[in-house]
């Protein structure tokens, strides 16, 4: 069959076509089903949808993704047929099923996966059998080597190759500003490729470009690591390990991550990462709520490494309450440069010490004494500053030069004592209320964290937003759901909160890559 082609105004980042309800019923096609499409430029597969009033009898809508991949003109003609179920389908049922996936089965599935032959609803399964069915060490080890198999990768002259991790759960995690610089100072290549938030207020890369350009491409990078040892840039846009992209969209509205191993140590691997410490943020308010459950972890971190000739260090650290003082991209960049300067919150200074101090024990070049002393002698700040120039941002920016949102809101105590609980989830959230991360000058300053004295009146902390309308969104939302938890003294205040019967449960799931 024949049909012209017109253009959807949309970047799927997937093969999709809509045809008239009389042409595919010609066709033999129904919704979600493929078909193959010919042209003079070449050929793809696209997942088709049926309609009957906005695509004609004879005319194909395609979006901008198959017009750019075959390099398409509005009213060309083109040639389709149906296509075949792909075979990863198959195995992806199997494992529905709880069977067990071989390597060439899974290989299968992630090159599907990455070429846009598997529809969301496929790919939906597939994590959810994961989920639920679980992933054995081997199927973990399948996974991470089709992933770094089917992207990119990248090579550095300079060895040992280092990199940190954290799983996420808190907010204000800014550690990674501190350990990339103070690790290159001793020698090591430290390339941080690092993603945009997904949902939390920051990712790394937002709070870096709040100081310099984080988008290059590969071979920008090599230059930026063979000059100063390290970077810090966004990895979305380097194809690396790329399924992993693709899954993490799909993970993110079903709130789970059955991917975890896979995905990151894909994405460091393709690195030529040799030595990885993961921060595993351990408390209530982190998604790991006990040690036991960390070291659960760190042993599969661990074995999945070995399988891939890494060596992991698991490290789990305080995740009760948000990481330093300030939550939101611009906030964050500002108190790591206070950091790298010696100003810094106790609580990022030394989370971040540990981190590189566990780094330089890996190699038997030192421990946290060592990343202690670079920080504190300027050399960390020094590095820093290397790095944002050779990224292409002002070497000598300053606190000030970082803007925050003008817009703000004290919020002040009521009650006299002591700040009992910090809810990490409402923090994110209402940073998030007001704007953070897509309006990087938006966010949350606190002036009192657990532990603290407080009177009444004092100021437990200020929102920062860009906008009018997010922050009175965000205040609005104070009120249903205020971060702390005040009291006279541990074990004094017994009711943290009234549940209500018929709550809706609203929980943040944080993914972070």
């Amino acid at each position: 069959m024949k049909l012209k082609v017109k253009k959807i105004p949309l970047e799927a980042g997937k093969m999709i076509g809509v045809m008239n309800k009389s042409d595919a019923e010609y066709l033999g096609v129904k919704p979600m089903e493929r078909i193959r499409i010919f042209s003079e430029k070449g050929e793809i597969v696209a997942i088709i949808d049926i309609t009957e009033k906005f695509a004609k009898e004879g005319e194909i809508l395609l979006s901008e993704d198959c017009f750019e991949s075959m390099r398409l003109k509005e009213g060309a003609a083109v040639k389709v047929k149906p296509e075949e179920r792909p075979e990863s389908v198959k195995y992806i049922r199997k494992k529905l099923a709880g069977g067990y996936l071989s390597y060439e089965e899974v290989e299968k599935i992630i090159k599907d996966t990455v070429e846009r032959k598997l529809s969301d609803i496929e790919l939906a399964s597939f994590l959810t059998a994961l989920y639920i069915r679980g992933i054995s060490m081997e199927e973990a080890e399948y996974l991470t080597k089709s992933m770094i198999k089917t992207g990119k990768t990248i090579k550095f002259n300079k060895k040992p190759v280092v990199d940190k991790h954290s799983i996420g759960g808190i907010p204000g995690d800014k550690t990674s500003l501190l350990v990339v610089p103070i690790v290159a100072v001793a020698d090591l290549t430290m390339p941080k490729t690092s993603s945009r938030a997904i949902t939390s207020p920051a990712g790394t890369a937002d709070r870096m470009e709040c100081i310099a350009p984080v988008e290059f491409e590969i071979e920008e990078i090599v230059r930026i690591v063979n000059k100063t040892n390290a970077c810090l840039v966004w990895g979305g846009a380097l194809d690396l390990a790329p399924a992993d992209d693709i899954f993490i969209q799909i993970e993110f509205p079903l709130g789970i991550d059955p991917m975890l191993f896979p995905s990151i140590l894909s994405k460091k691997k393709s690195v030529g990462s040799e030595y990885v410490v993961i921060d595993i943020p351990t408390g209530r308010g982190a998604k790991i709520k006990t040690v036991e459950e960390a070291e659960d972890l760190a042993e599969d971190f661990i074995e999945l490494g070995r399988r891939l000739k890494m060596k992991i260090k698991c490290v789990s650290t305080f995740g009760d309450q948000p990481l330093g003082r300030a939550v939101g991209p611009a906030l964050e960049a500002r108190e790591a440069l206070l950091a790298l300067q010696g100003n810094g919150p106790n609580d990022l200074i030394d989370k971040a010490t540990t981190l590189a101090g566990t780094l330089f024990r890996m190699i038997g070049k030192g421990n946290k004494e060592l990343a202690l002393k670079i920080l504190k002698s300027g050399k960390a700040m020094k590095k820093f500053r290397e790095i944002v120039k050779e990224q292409g941002g002002n070497a000598n920016i300053k606190v000030k030069d970082i803007p925050v949102g003008e817009k703000k809101l004290d919020i002040k105590a009521n009650t006299s004592g002591k700040v009992l609980w910090i809810y990490n989830h409402r923090i994110a959230t209402i940073a998030k209320e007001a704007g953070a991360p897509k309006y990087k000058g938006a966010g949350i300053y606190l002036y009192k964290k657990m532990g603290d004295v407080v009177k009444k009146g004092d100021r437990l902390f200020t929102i920062f937003a860009e906008k009018s309308s997010k922050l009175r969104a965000a205040e609005k939302l104070i009120k249903k759901e205020f971060p702390m938890i005040i009291g006279k003294g541990y074990g004094e205040k017994m009711d943290l909160k009234k549940i209500p019967e018929d709550k809706k449960r609203n929980h943040i799931f944080i993914l972070e890559r």
